[in-house]
């Protein structure tokens, strides 16, 4: 497994295939919030 640090551009990813999956939604607890979560930390 990668040791790489998520990009805000890689979690803007993420979280645009959870919504389109989710009808629109990403669920708080998804791992598309906690990819967000750990882009914005820098």
């Amino acid at each position: 497994m990668s040791k790489q640090k998520m990009t805000p551009k890689a979690a803007a990813r993420v979280q645009s295939a959870t919504a389109k999956k989710g009808g629109g939604t990403v669920s708080k607890n998804s791992f598309a919030s906690r990819a967000q979560r750990a882009a914005s930390k820098k």
